[in-house]
């Protein structure tokens, strides 16, 4: 079977990749849902996830930016998971990357930032929920390491969360329709590290299959998508992804 997925992956003349948690996970960053995922030791984290609790709890709010402030994401480097998906993007292959990590470990693994469609935002920055200023994330945790445990935004004092999708926040229309768009316009669908547990980023497996890709799906567990797949591969992302996209 990984045989017959590499030979797909490097003749398909147009990839489309999709990446979920799983895929940042050996480069120390947890998951979420996982046996050793974030919201399953600590509920109260995913509370913080959840954009009702965060607007109107200013406990909520200072929970979150201490986690922000000890979360293992500034420290982390793209593994080989990441660095091989590079390789379909400098052999001409990848159409887009679309990831629900919030990490930014794909374009420091040096893929195209134009090529990576964030369905779920991105923990490197900050925004307002008011005024909607976007500033670098590390300017506000120096902020909060400075004493400040609740920053407001310096330019019209409304709340600040990072500029991430919580459980509860719209998404982003233009974002989701780049996401199914590349799921469309591919000839192969490459899922990687995703449970395929949350939509809509989820509905690109399918989307790719009717619009008659094939689908390969790498993941340490079943994902709720398997049924679509061509080929499904189980084992760590970080020595098959090299093997198949090398």
């Amino acid at each position: 079977m990984i045989e017959q997925a590499q030979q797909w992956i490097r003749s398909a003349p147009r990839v489309t990749v999709l990446t979920g948690a799983g895929i940042s996970t050996d480069s120390g960053i947890p998951d979420f849902r996982g046996p050793n995922g974030l919201w399953t030791k600590n509920p109260a984290a995913e509370k913080a996830s959840t954009l009702q609790h965060y607007l109107v709890d200013p406990e909520v709010r200072r929970f979150a930016w201490h986690n922000r402030l000890t979360s293992p994401t500034w420290d982390a480097v793209p593994n080989a998971g990441h660095l091989a998906l590079v390789q379909l993007e400098r052999r001409g292959q990848l159409v887009a990357l679309i990831t629900q990590n919030i990490d930014e470990l794909h374009q420091r693994a040096g893929h195209d930032p134009a090529r990576v469609i964030e369905v779920h935002g991105t923990m490197r920055w900050s925004r307002c929920w008011e005024c909607a200023d976007r500033r670098p994330m590390q300017g506000t945790l120096e902020r909060v390491r400075a004493g400040d445990p609740d920053p407001h935004c310096e330019v019209c004092g409304g709340v600040l969360k990072s500029d991430t999708i919580s459980f509860g926040q719209s998404l982003v229309p233009e974002v989701i329709a780049a996401a199914m768009s590349a799921a469309g316009d591919c000839d192969l669908l490459l899922a990687a590290g995703s449970s395929l547990s949350v939509y809509p980023a989820a509905n690109v497996v399918p989307r790719a299959k009717a619009a008659g890709a094939r689908v390969v799906i790498v993941n340490g567990e079943a994902t709720n998508m398997d049924r679509f797949a061509d080929v499904v591969l189980r084992g760590p992302l970080s020595e098959l992804l090299p093997e198949l996209c090398g």
